[in-house]
């Protein structure tokens, strides 16, 4: 058990202490036996005087074999401040070593949202085969029945159906890079509380040179509930140009033309298309990729992050 103390006294009038747990995924399911690094869980603090009664789901970013954080990474902060503001929070590990990028030549039209679902669900694609046990929906459904068996005052109970399945309507879903696409299409496929992505989606076909095509299909949930934030120097995946398209596939800018946060202040115009050039001089591409989410830049982001977690939604 770690404690920390948030540093967003720029966001907040009151911090409480912040918990974070570490659960290994295999101890709350037998059956799951690789990428077993914990997860990192934050309860409501006792202190707070709010409860959203609802549930941040961090899907974390692509990590190579051998890199493996053991920690919450560069999220940690973030979930930090949605405790502070109501929300219960999961880091959850997952498998993810393999970058939805390899799937960028593939002329099967439908080849990003098989490559994501597989991760999803679990389940076969062309480019990866993962078991139902280590897919995420599996793991996020063990990590809340274990605390809900061990952490019973905590409420952990609200975010699962009566069958002891994911409750997602009381859950906002979001990810940086690569999980900020499965926040995305999680979003698409069922109706949650909000979607937050960062540096997200990159879901761009080079085959077809066209956004991914679950990008267009209808969502189950409101276009008003996502919101994307990204860099003005990220090629990771795909260039800026290319990474607006696929916001203009979601019909974000339906919801208003995308607003640069270095020159606005918060509710930046209420826009869901943020963007940033920080700290306004050329950026190494993967240094940009992760700018909006690093802890190092919270008191230039700290005001963005909680408009992200706070703007009405309807």
């Amino acid at each position: 058990m770690i404690w920390r103390v948030p540093l967003l006294a720029v966001v907040l009038t009151v911090t409480v202490m912040a918990e974070d747990l570490r659960i290994l995924p295999s101890l709350t399911d037998q059956a799951i036996k690789s990428f077993d690094t914990p997860h990192c869980v934050y309860p409501l603090p006792q202190a707070a005087a709010n409860d959203r009664h609802q549930l941040l789901l961090w899907i974390p970013g692509t990590q190579p074999p051998g890199t493996e954080s053991k920690g919450p990474g560069a999220a940690g902060r973030f979930c930090e401040l949605a405790t502070n503001l109501g929300y219960r929070a999961i880091v959850l590990k997952y498998p993810n070593d393999e970058s939805a990028s390899v799937v960028r030549q593939d002329r099967d039209p439908a080849a990003y949202e098989k490559f994501r679902l597989a991760l999803i669900e679990g389940g076969k694609s062309p480019h990866l085969n993962v078991d139902r046990s280590e897919c995420i929906e599996n793991r996020l459904i063990k990590l809340l029945l274990y605390l809900r068996q061990q952490r019973p005052a905590e409420g952990w109970d609200r975010f699962l159906t009566a069958d002891g399945g994911i409750r997602w309507e009381a859950i906002v879903v979001a990810g940086q890079s690569q999980d900020g696409g499965h926040a995305a299409l999680i979003g698409i496929k069922h109706l949650v509380a909000r979607v937050i992505c960062f540096g997200a989606p990159k879901d761009y076909s080079l085959a077809l040179a066209a956004p991914a095509a679950w990008l267009r299909v209808e969502p189950a949930t409101p276009r008003a509930r996502f919101f994307a934030f990204n860099h003005q120097q990220d090629y990771q995946a795909c260039s800026p140009a290319e990474q607006l398209e696929n916001l203009r596939a979601l019909k974000l800018d339906s919801l208003g033309e995308p607003v640069n946060v270095d020159s606005e202040s918060p509710p930046d115009r209420h826009s869901h298309i943020l963007t940033t050039n920080y700290p306004g001089t050329k950026l190494v591409s993967k240094v940009a990729h992760t700018t909006g989410i690093n802890p190092r830049n919270e008191a230039v982001y700290g005001k963005v992050w909680a408009y992200l977690l706070t703007e009405n939604v309807p």
